[in-house]
């Protein structure tokens, strides 16, 4: 190791809102290709990284993390496993993390770590390696963790990982309401082939590989909210609402303080609202919180894991 290697490397990594997603239908492996438009947002996991012997996380943050796990079944565990191996490196890693995405909330907490892992761990050991090598590692990670590495606003097809850039022209404005509870995403796709059979009479089938509506692409490219508020969908939340029926109050809580529309995050229990603009974005945080809702005001899309100078 040469001296010139840093004691330890502080890597940030964003959590995302999937403003677009479609399920396929289910496949003979049990699973389900999505097409999906990710836009990572200004709520953001911090990592930190320092030369061990073994392999150890600890946990801390701004939500509630007793649910996370800190043995080697921890994504980011996972993460810097799957780097030494790839690499040879033979030492391990301490990693700390600062969670501030809710857990288990449909908005990619835990891939948002295995990515910013990856960053650190390559940047600490001096591993050095090409962001393309990087990006497959991630994507053996689970299918959130290459758009954690990426950022910005994408397309995601097959399992979600098969990433391509969309153009998003200037900010959106979003107020995230978190719920005090996660979600299994397991068991919301289960929920999903459920609702699907439930409804077969009156629902078109759904396709095996589905794609992302064009109206979404539109939206994003013109960087108007009232657009893209036309055309957000996500299959997984008529399951998450019938999981979960309270959520279709915060729904229309945020609707009635002046959101363009709210989305079931991801697989939920996380819901985003889109706001017309800042001072909208501003108005509908404080109508959430004076309802006893945790509301939070961030906007997208931001960069993917970077290295953060302290």
């Amino acid at each position: 190791m040469s001296s010139s290697r840093p004691r330890s490397v502080h890597v940030r990594a964003p959590g995302k809102i999937n403003v677009f997603m479609r399920v396929g239908s289910l496949l003979e492996d049990g699973y389900h290709d999505v097409a999906t438009a990710y836009q990572a947002v200004s709520l953001y996991e911090d990592v930190r990284a320092e030369h061990a012997d073994d392999f150890s996380v600890a946990v801390q943050g701004t939500v509630d993390t007793s649910g996370v796990p800190t043995d080697d079944s921890n994504l980011a565990i996972k993460a810097a496993k799957l780097l030494a191996k790839a690499t040879g490196y033979t030492g391990g890693v301490k990693l700390t993390i600062n969670k501030h995405v809710p857990v288990a909330g449909g908005m990619g907490g835990g891939s948002a770590d295995a990515a910013a892992t990856l960053v650190a761990c390559d940047a600490l050991w001096g591993t050095e390696l090409h962001r393309e090598k990087l990006h497959a590692l991630a994507a053996q990670l689970g299918a959130d963790v290459p758009f954690a590495l990426t950022g910005g606003t994408a397309v995601g097809l097959g399992r979600g990982d098969e990433l391509s850039p969309a153009l998003a022209q200037g900010q959106f404005q979003w107020v995230l309401a978190l719920a005090d509870y996660g979600m299994s995403t397991p068991e919301v796709y289960s929920e999903l082939d459920k609702h699907r059979e439930r409804h077969k009479q009156d629902i078109f089938p759904s396709e095996p590989q589905p794609n992302v509506d064009a109206n979404v692409l539109q939206a994003l490219r013109a960087g108007d909210p009232r657009m893209l508020a036309e055309a957000l969908h996500n299959d997984l939340q008529a399951p998450a609402l019938h999981l979960r029926p309270e959520l279709a109050e915060v729904l229309e809580a945020g609707e009635e303080a002046g959101a363009l529309a709210g989305i079931v995050s991801g697989s939920g229990p996380t819901i985003a609202f889109l706001a017309p603009d800042l001072d909208g974005a501003l108005e509908i945080q404080v109508a959430l919180s004076a309802a006893r809702m945790t509301a939070l005001k961030v906007t997208g899309p931001v960069h993917g894991a970077r290295i953060v100078h302290d």
